[in-house]
């Protein structure tokens, strides 16, 4: 072997395992937004008008998962586990306070219009020279968060979808029956003029969601008027409701798309009086888009989630935890619960005890990792997933109930 040949696959073989050093040393993040005021005690909400709401930055990609950084911004619990997204180039994180308390009586919460805008500042990572990366010196990035803007859409903001381009953001609504519309240019986020009217505001609209084309919307609504999920269409930044509804579950509330647009799933939180709730899937391919299957899961999911490789659904589900303890309905562990997904159908396959009061979920960008957010432990709890089981591998404390949780979303 020539020793120009030699030192080609030296420096080829040092390349790769440079590669493989990088992916090993890269955080990947997750926001999440942590309610510090709204408070669950044997069944009760109580609120703690002292508290302060914080986002936290984690570390999804270390054993146990670990807190990069933290910052106090508005948040809340009220309202589906979604209303925190990331933009795709990881610039700004879009995060939605649905209600704070009443200034005329600090002991009781009110609808806002807040939605924060928060600079992420990501510095360093996986850079330098090669020696430092095949040796595994290269450290993971750091962030250095900060709000940079503080936008007011309307009441009780909810949901957040941001599309894989980058320059849309919709935001649902609660309190007020519409979906609010904000074009983004870099880090300059600017809420347009009109809002869409979907309901009154009685309507709740909750989880939002955009399609991989970028082209349709869906909108969960769970009030009691509604209960159904809006179809909007999307031209640039023009958006309009097609008149077009869905109807899965009782309270459709958390919806997730996959990578591909091929589903949505919907979870549907019921009345909350005992009986087992469920999750539909929607065949986005079908012209038009419909429901095609669902499948019960248990007392109200909360947070619903599609992993990265698409083959698995993973539900958070209260499970009676948020009941009084002489309920007949409660439950000291929420759930966390895996269905197999098989083109538009649902299996369940593993499920694990989580803590209590839990919201949100997210997966490690490998579909190997899953997280569950939990109110009551103020805890994020990481599990590996193998294809068939459910192992714990560490929690991490935030300050705060968290509420909502996200990863970047391509």
């Amino acid at each position: 072997m020539t020793r120009a040949k030699s030192t080609s696959m030296a420096v080829v073989a040092a390349i790769s395992l440079a590669a493989v050093t990088a992916n090993a040393a890269c955080a990947q993040l997750a926001v999440s937004a942590n309610d510090a005021r709204m408070r669950l005690e044997n069944g009760k909400t109580s609120h703690n008008k002292d508290g302060a709401d914080t986002v936290t930055l984690i570390d999804l990609a270390a054993t146990p998962p670990k807190t990069i950084a933290e910052i106090r911004a508005p948040a809340s619990v009220v309202g589906p586990p979604t209303s925190v997204a990331i933009t795709p180039n990881e610039e700004i994180a879009l995060v939605a306070a649905a209600q704070q308390p009443d200034p005329a009586d600090p002991t009781k919460q009110m609808p806002v219009d807040i939605v924060s805008v928060i600079e992420l500042n990501k510095t360093g990572g996986v850079v330098g020279n090669l020696a430092a990366r095949v040796r595994g010196k290269a450290p993971p990035p750091a962030y250095a968060p900060k709000i940079i803007a503080t936008l007011k859409v309307g009441r009780g903001p909810s949901g957040i979808a941001i599309n894989k381009a980058g320059t849309l953001a919709l935001v649902a609504n609660r309190n007020d029956g519409t979906v609010s519309v904000l074009a983004i240019a870099g880090k300059t986020v600017t809420v347009l003029p009109d809002r869409i009217q979907l309901g009154d505001d009685k309507s709740g609209p909750s989880g939002i969601v955009i399609s991989a084309d970028g082209r349709t919307a869906l909108v969960t609504m769970d009030g009691e008027n509604a209960n159904k999920i809006a179809v909007l269409d999307i031209d640039g930044t023009k958006v309009t409701y097609s008149k077009r509804d869905l109807n899965a579950g009782l309270r459709p509330y958390g919806i997730d798309i996959d990578t591909k647009g091929e589903i949505a799933v919907v979870a549907n939180i019921g009345r909350g009086q005992g009986d087992s709730d469920t999750v539909s899937i929607i065949d986005m391919k079908a012209k038009p888009a419909r429901v095609v299957n669902t499948v019960s899961v248990g007392q109200t999911p909360e947070g619903i989630k599609i992993s990265p490789d698409g083959n698995y659904v993973a539900v958070s589900v209260m499970n009676g935890t948020n009941k009084p303890s002489d309920s007949p309905f409660f439950a000291d562990k929420g759930k966390l619960v895996i269905l197999r997904r098989t083109g538009t159908q649902l299996t369940r396959v593993a499920d694990a005890n989580v803590g209590r009061w839990c919201q949100g979920i997210v997966w490690s960008s490998n579909s190997r990792r899953v997280f569950v957010q939990c109110m009551v432990e103020q805890q994020v709890m990481g599990f590996s997933w193998n294809a068939a089981s459910l192992q714990s591998i560490g929690n991490v404390t935030v300050s705060g109930g968290p509420a909502a949780i996200r990863t970047v979303e391509k």
